[in-house]
């Protein structure tokens, strides 16, 4: 939608590209977590699991991948002031849009978070005692 908007087009390779707002897979690995919490309890082993799944997915978001783009960046810089006759002047460039900034990777666990509690509401089941 932000590309539609800013541009003025429709790019659907950002459908299923990473990177940008909000974060998809935060808002998977959360109302993942979520749902598992509402289904079975918060207190068992099937939450923790998926709530470490969670933290380990938002922190390689915010972290690891956020660092590589931006890395690419500069790399795809360099390579555009190599003169035209350098054998690396013509190569393609690097994918930049990597990771996710902390408030894309907040946003998505927000849209998880109210995705998940909305879904149980609405086809309800109650948490087993």
């Amino acid at each position: 939608m932000s590309c539609r908007y800013k541009e003025e087009r429709w790019d659907l390779k950002q459908l299923i590209a990473s990177g940008g707002m909000p974060s998809s897979h935060s808002a998977t690995v959360t109302a993942l977590a979520v749902a598992i919490g509402l289904q079975e309890g918060f207190g068992g082993s099937s939450f923790a699991v998926a709530l470490v799944l969670a933290l380990v997915v938002m922190y390689d978001a915010t972290g690891v991948r956020l660092h590589a783009g931006r890395q690419a960046e500069v790399l795809n810089q360099i390579v555009c002031e190599l003169p035209s006759e350098h054998p690396l002047a013509e190569t393609r460039p690097l994918r930049e849009l990597l990771g996710h900034t902390p408030p894309q990777v907040v946003a998505g666990a927000t849209l998880g978070f109210v995705t998940a509690t909305i879904s149980h509401f609405i086809c309800g089941s109650p948490v087993p005692s």
